[in-house]
């Protein structure tokens, strides 16, 4: 089979057969999709289906990363601090019982922010920094602080403003000189550029909220807008070189990154995810669940060690240091929360499985 990689499977310690069966499983699915795999800072696989290698998708909630890394980074630097208050970079962040949440807290899934009001009016204030901003100025928490409870686009922009505000540029440019000009990146967006609409990967979404998921995701103003949650725009070659990054130190020191992927739920149900997800501080963990019928888009074999993040049960990225590969599967299909996680954590499994 071919997997379009720069080297043979079996010279960086892979079995083609398994990676034949992970490629089968996205053949088989129909779905427009990209799927990039490395091993010990090689590219093994590298395919596209129904679409060119230069198509970009919206990544979802798999660009948390990225704004996870910037935080990090401004960690690293002495400019911010973990356990500092929200509210001591943006005081109007305060109002309505949010002084005590930290930096933190957010990272971590535990300031109690799982949405600013409705999140169908957190979907429409989107592409508006300003207005996403009042809108969580004027929120009380949902949730009592410290509860886990997944934040699904409150979370870039209490995060990307309080980056803004320490490092004195705009959130989009700070991530450009921070994380992809490091990386070398050609086609990582935050805020697909005009020029580039024409390399979108239009989103697919069923079930009874699907045209109205359609309608905004699919908007070249949705597209274009800075979402640091959610909006970057990229193919799965340079998801899976980001984790590499991240394995080779490239992004953050070694200590950094043993911050930045401490477990800090273990086993505890959140509510808003509707699993007991291993969170740790900007970044879903690999490993065992703990509720029957749950599996990771990690993949059930997945090391306790693997890092990354789900976006909707669309697109997936992640890095395992005990295996050392790093993956990135992106696809453009939304809407079946089980069956499509279920898919993704088959399609990992095979790849680890190829690991032995």
């Amino acid at each position: 089979m071919e997997f379009g990689g720069t080297c043979d499977p079996r010279d960086a310690g892979l079995d083609p057969d398994r990676l034949g069966e992970a490629v089968e499983l996205i053949g088989a699915r129909g779905a427009v999709a990209q799927l990039c795999v490395v091993r010990h800072g090689q590219t093994v696989v590298d395919r596209s289906f129904e679409c060119s290698p230069n198509a970009l998708f919206w990544l979802f909630s798999a660009s948390k990363p990225y704004l996870a890394v910037v935080i990090h980074q401004l960690v690293e630097s002495g400019r911010l601090h973990l356990d500092d208050a929200v509210a001591a970079y943006w005081p109007e962040f305060a109002h309505n019982g949010k002084r005590e949440i930290t930096v933190r807290h957010v990272l971590r899934h535990r300031s109690g922010v799982s949405s600013a009001g409705s999140y169908v009016g957190e979907l429409r204030a989107m592409t508006d920094w300003d207005r996403s901003l009042r809108r969580i100025e004027d929120t009380r928490p949902r949730w009592p602080i410290g509860t886990v409870a997944y934040s699904p686009l409150a979370f870039g922009f209490i995060l990307g403003e309080v980056a803004r505000r320490c490092a004195g540029l705009p959130f989009d440019e700070l991530v450009r000189r921070s994380v992809f000009e490091p990386l070398g990146t050609e086609d990582t967006y935050l805020g697909l550029p005009d020029d580039l609409w024409g390399r979108h990967v239009p989103i697919r979404a069923v079930g009874p909220v699907g045209p109205f998921i359609q309608s905004v995701l699919n908007n070249r103003r949705t597209r274009e807008a800075v979402v640091p949650a959610a909006g970057i725009s990229t193919t799965a070659r340079e998801v899976a070189w980001f984790y590499q990054a991240l394995l080779d130190g490239r992004l953050l020191r070694p200590e950094s990154l043993a911050v930045a992927v401490e477990p800090t739920s273990e086993g505890e149900y959140d509510p808003v995810a509707r699993a007991p997800v291993r969170w740790s501080q900007g970044f879903q963990l690999g490993g065992p669940r703990w509720m029957e019928g749950t599996v990771s888009s990690l993949g059930s074999l997945s090391s306790p060690r693997a890092f990354g993040h789900n976006g909707s049960n669309c697109c997936v990225g992640w890095a395992d240091p005990d295996r050392q590969i790093a993956y990135a599967y992106l696809t453009n299909r939304v809407g079946r929360p089980k069956s499509d996680l279920a898919h993704h954590a088959a399609v990992a499994d095979k790849v680890l499985e190829a690991a032995g």
